[in-house]
């Protein structure tokens, strides 16, 4: 199956040395975060320029560092879903449009794809999405609540196909921990890949980790729900032949 682009927001806490040969024999070994992006943020459009002067301050929230009072910001108290690595904001939109009961937060660091989403959001005159520009775990350890979520999305993160990258993938134990720290007893999980070998490590993980259930079984898949739209890039895919895995695990 061909690797496409993708995006996802997370620095790992864990750290990694730096090989010997990247360093010069005076200069001390260096320390790395792993990330699971690479920021390469492309060149932003006059008109995706424009939405961050007109619409970021209704629509983006900075990162401080203490938690937020959601319902004061969404001026109401509802379930609090958060999708990281949105993209071009596409499946938010679609979200929020479909959920309005539901308050959206969108996490993305690629600045031409937020600046893309905020004119949808703008345009769709929707009240009930926030976004973030920002690295994900900063995001979630300094600014959501443990137990403040309702559910967490990720869908489609980067695969990061070969062997020696999979140290960047996105979903690994640390990072679990932390979205269960964020999410209610009840709340849900909800992964999507299409790559199978990430099926897989998204399984390892998630069983892994004692506060998750698979809704659909041990190392089962669900059939794409209604909440999330399918892509064009999926639906290509499949008349390929190509399989796509949506997990749903709940916390316990």
């Amino acid at each position: 199956m061909p690797a496409r682009p993708r995006r996802s927001t997370v620095c790992f806490s864990e750290m990694t040395v730096e090989s010997a040969r990247d360093s010069t024999p005076s200069e001390p070994l260096r320390h790395r975060a792993i990330r699971s992006f690479v920021l390469r943020q492309g060149r932003q459009t006059d008109g995706q320029k424009r939405a961050f002067a007109e619409y970021w301050p209704r629509y983006g929230l900075d990162v401080r560092d203490e938690a937020r009072d959601f319902a004061q910001i969404f001026g109401r108290t509802a379930p609090l879903v958060v999708e990281i690595g949105f993209g071009n904001g596409e499946q938010l939109l679609f979200a929020a449009e479909r959920e309005p009961a539901r308050d959206f937060l969108g996490i993305e660091v690629h600045a031409p794809g937020v600046g893309r989403f905020l004119n949808g959001l703008a345009t769709a005159t929707l009240g009930n999405v926030r976004v973030y520009q920002h690295d994900a775990v900063e995001v979630l350890k300094q600014e959501i609540a443990d137990g403040a979520l309702a559910e967490a999305r990720i869908y489609f993160p980067d695969p990061w196909h070969k062997s020696r990258h999979h140290k960047r993938r996105l979903i690994q134990p640390g990072f679990v921990a932390l979205l269960c720290d964020k999410l209610a007893p009840g709340g849900l999980l909800h992964l999507a890949t299409d790559w199978e070998n990430y099926a897989e490590q998204m399984w390892d993980v998630l069983d892994a980790e004692p506060r998750l259930h698979n809704l659909a079984g041990a190392r089962g898949a669900m059939p794409r729900p209604e909440w999330r739209r399918q892509t064009h890039f999926e639906t290509r895919g499949q008349k390929l032949g190509h399989g796509v895995w949506d997990l749903l695990y709940q916390r316990c």
